[in-house]
């Protein structure tokens, strides 16, 4: 698991992010959530390593990112999937040569062994290798740019894994297998997922944990069921934004009261 304590980050002097503490477990879904500009992803980069923290800690195992040198950080990213906003595939490249990029990166297999493994990952995203490998980014949808995507962050098997909007760009069906897919690869082989989102489906969908972060500090905390009787008036706000989600909240609310 990741345990996040007393976190502060500021920017030019602005705290942007304010006492935070959490812990993300592993095996389910983590979902950090937040109105645009609420600090939400300076958390999330600050948890990966991208941003430098101010203070606190970030705990990977009882390994403190903040303090790691330069080899313990190379190990730490090795251990690490990140899948990206829109994909980032890169264009120059195939499907096949993508989800072995990090593999070249970081691993000592051999050319077969590399390719076998991300055969074997596109396989887990339901993707046909002998159908999809030679194609280029441009050649495939927007769904399966995010499949491999997903196969390229776990070609590694990490223990961690960062979703920044993977649904971002996508239709709601799709959004949806997306979702279930991340879900059961977390489920799967037991990784700390931490998924940065704004997509109320997503959330309502498979969000075990929430982390509701509001102006840089933590707000609430809790699961997808607890959020509909949730006593915060920034998270009501937020969640129930739509007709459609407050008719559902007081649905839900009567049939508890009953």
């Amino acid at each position: 698991m990741i345990e996040v304590k007393n976190l502060y980050k500021s920017f030019d002097g602005e705290m942007v992010l304010k006492d935070i503490s959490a812990t993300f477990e592993s095996g389910i879904i983590n979902q950090i959530i937040g109105k645009s500009g609420s600090g939400k992803t300076v958390l999330m980069k600050s948890i990966i390593g991208l941003f430098p923290i101010d203070s606190g800690q970030i705990l990977y195992q009882e390994r403190n990112l903040p303090n790691m040198n330069r080899n313990e950080l190379k190990l730490l990213h090795q251990e690490v999937g990140m899948l990206f906003q829109g994909a980032a595939l890169f264009d120059s490249m195939t499907v096949i040569e993508n989800v072995m990029f990090p593999l070249e990166m970081f691993s000592k297999k051999s050319k077969q062994e590399m390719i076998e493994r991300a055969r074997f990952c596109l396989e887990r995203v339901n993707l046909q290798p002998d159908t999809v490998s030679s194609l280029f980014p441009s050649e495939i949808s927007g769904g399966m740019q995010k499949r491999v995507a997903i196969a390229r962050a776990i070609a590694l098997n990490p223990k961690y894994l960062f979703c920044d909007e993977p649904n971002s760009g996508l239709d709601p069906v799709t959004a949806l297998v997306i979702d279930r897919l991340i879900e059961e690869i977390t489920q799967e082989y037991n990784i700390t997922t931490i998924i940065n989102t704004h997509d109320m489906n997503s959330i309502m969908e498979i969000g075990a944990h929430i982390i509701f972060i509001e102006k840089g500090t933590k707000a609430w905390e809790g699961s997808k069921e607890e959020i509909f009787t949730a006593n915060n008036e920034a998270l009501e706000d937020f969640v129930f934004a739509s007709n459609l989600y407050k008719k559902i909240r007081k649905t839900q609310q009567k049939t508890k009261n009953n």
